[in-house]
């Protein structure tokens, strides 16, 4: 299928308590591991890169490939920036094929990042294209961003609606107690908060950043109480490092990246169905036709 705006499906998920799994992907062997986890799964999916991604690889680069491999299969795609806070590259996506994108201006002061979103919320819808915002800081690690536990804040949920309200966005991003990367500890998410945030912003999906290396448990409970999609990067990255590891530990000699990218890829796969039965959302996709 062509790519397609997700906040159809995003909604479609809501309504019916489930989760939409949203992976950050780096080259060819990780886009066509999530595209084929997720056809098998029959569920509708959104691929993820971040800026870092982008810089690395080429906006054009990343966007043909998922075009391409997306026509292959008969599920709902969608193609996200993640955490950009550049104007001129989320320009850039728009203009490349992305169908979603995640302005990153939560830094600014409240003010400020309202009115940021407010402007890439005129472009993008005017494109077609649906758009996610922060409001509260998430911590850790994720490109060459960090964030400390002492500068990372929570979402306020009276924030929360008024940031939704005046910004128009499609899909909120909050703060509960995850953080981007693996936690050395069980992570502690505050899921009162969470049910207070669905309680004030009842029409807009709630995102989950930070969600690898978060209890399954957890991850169920937060899909319980109002949250939609999931990003998922770490655990897809960690999986495709050791498959490459263990191919090289098995046959020191290997040169051929056939082999070892094709380990990686299958090992990347396996998670990305896991995180699909985890969100409950396979055989969704048949529901979006």
């Amino acid at each position: 299928m062509a790519l397609v705006n997700p906040i159809k499906f995003m909604k479609l998920a809501q309504e019916r308590g489930v989760g939409i799994a949203a992976f950050n992907v780096h080259n060819m062997e990780t886009i066509q591991a999530v595209l084929q986890g997720a056809s098998e799964e029959n569920a509708p999916v959104i691929i993820q890169t971040t800026p870092g991604t982008l810089k690395h690889a080429g906006i054009h680069n990343i966007a043909a490939m998922v075009k391409a491999e997306a026509k292959l299969y008969d599920i709902p795609v969608a193609l996200h920036v993640d955490h950009c806070s550049s104007y001129e590259t989320i320009i850039k996506c728009i203009q490349s094929g992305y169908t979603s994108v995640m302005i990153d201006s939560a830094e600014l002061p409240y003010e400020e990042n309202v009115k940021m979103v407010q402007k890439v919320v005129e472009l993008a819808h005017f494109a077609g294209v649906a758009v996610e915002a922060e409001i509260g800081r998430i911590g850790g690690v994720e490109d060459d961003m960090f964030i400390n536990e002492a500068d990372a804040a929570f979402t306020i949920p009276s924030e929360a609606k008024d940031f939704s309200e005046s910004t128009g966005i499609d899909s909120l991003a909050i703060a509960i107690g995850t953080a981007h990367g693996m936690y050395k500890g069980e992570p502690k998410l505050d899921f009162n908060r969470l049910s207070e945030i669905r309680e004030v912003v009842q029409d807009i999906p709630l995102v989950l950043h930070g969600a690898s290396g978060v209890p399954d448990e957890s991850i169920k409970e937060a899909l319980k109480r109002g949250i939609v999609k999931i990003n998922i990067a770490t655990e897809l990255k960690l999986p495709m490092a050791e498959a490459i590891k263990e191919a090289f530990a098995k046959n020191p000699n290997e040169s051929d990246p056939r082999n070892y990218m094709g380990a990686a890829r299958l090992a990347v796969k396996e998670v990305v169905k896991e995180k699909i039965r985890l969100c409950n959302s396979s055989g969704l996709a048949k529901e979006c036709k």
